[in-house]
């Protein structure tokens, strides 16, 4: 899955917010037509930023075990109201947030970092306990090379600056389709 068509990604979108809506009124969003393209199961992370563009709420997953509307459904209702870093999102907020889903493909094991291509990657982090990931755009939102890439993904598993250098902390990579309300045209038409 490398493309989707821009009919899927305003669905997967819409999906996002009505979930975030329905939440608001303590109901669960049940997706109906569901385009044929959209039937494959996928991890992903759905990103909010207010409208200063700063992000809002931000969660995500890896799973291959659920399909990517549900997962994407269930992903938006996480970051709209379990982010631990932000309060919970507003009713008054809804309207003014744009919503960024990224639709992840499977994670590869990066076996030397000069695999690593910044703008095109994500990457992921293991060792024990400490697990830490950050989205291909975000390498590329604050101008990372591919060291600062992996020594900022470490400080995100709460591991030190430099464990990317050492052997045994597991590096993998995983690529992803990123889209988002502004980008489409959607914002304009809130009920799409």
């Amino acid at each position: 899955m490398n493309s989707l068509s821009e009919e899927s990604k305003k669905y997967l979108l819409m999906v996002a917010r009505k979930s975030i809506e329905e939440k608001f009124k303590g109901k669960l969003f049940e997706p109906k037509d569901i385009p044929d393209e959209l039937n494959f199961q996928s991890g992903c992370f759905v990103s909010l930023h207010d409208e200063n563009k700063n992000l809002r709420g931000c969660i995500g997953n890896f799973r291959n075990d659920i399909n990517i509307v549900f997962n994407v459904r269930d992903m938006a209702i996480e970051a709209a109201f379990s982010d631990p870093r932000f309060a919970p999102l507003r009713r008054d907020e809804l309207e003014k947030i744009d919503i960024e889903i990224s639709v992840l493909t499977p994670m590869q094991r990066v076996r030397d970092i000069e695999e690593i291509v910044v703008g095109k990657d994500g990457l992921y982090v293991v060792k024990g306990f400490f697990r830490g990931v950050l989205l291909p755009q975000v390498a590329v939102q604050h101008g990372w090379d591919k060291y600062e890439f992996l020594s900022y993904t470490c400080m995100k598993a709460g591991l030190p600056f430099d464990e990317w250098k050492k052997s045994d902390i597991d590096i993998y990579k995983f690529q992803a389709i990123i889209f988002d309300e502004v980008s489409l045209g959607l914002k304009e038409v809130l009920n799409y």
